[in-house]
């Protein structure tokens, strides 16, 4: 389920590259979220913790440091800060800011997704090193 997990995420990473270079921006920060909640899940799953249904797992991570060899531990903390404030960009990536009647792409730059794809990046990095 790890491994599976940790495909997956892979797959929305290289989708998230590609919307990013494609400047499809908001499609690149929510392929981002996707893929930090999938690698995460899948870090979660190889210490025997089988996670919660919902988006943003860096909590059940900070629970659980101790599980985790002492060189994954050090960036739990950024793991779970990424984790969190993509989790809150997960609708509007896709939806817009119905109050503000903005549309996703009227709210994404460049930046936001360069971001949310170099966060994405580090944590399946950090990730797969645990896998593997």
């Amino acid at each position: 389920m790890a491994r599976s997990s940790l495909k997956e995420a892979s797959i929305r990473f290289q989708t998230a590259k590609k919307a990013l270079n494609d400047r499809f921006f908001p499609y690149a920060v929510r392929q981002s979220q996707e893929c930090v909640e999938l690698a995460l899940k899948g870090a979660l799953r190889l210490v025997g913790i089988e996670p919660p249904k919902w988006h943003d797992v860096g909590i059940i991570l900070k629970k659980n440091k101790q599980k985790f060899p002492q060189w994954f531990q050090q960036d739990i903390d950024k793991m779970a800060f990424i984790s969190r404030e993509l989790r809150k960009e997960r609708e509007i990536s896709m939806y817009g800011d119905n109050e503000l009647n903005l549309t996703p792409d009227e709210i994404y730059s460049a930046h936001d997704a360069e971001t949310a794809v170099k966060n994405a990046e580090f944590i399946l990095n950090t990730c797969k090193k645990l896998i593997s």
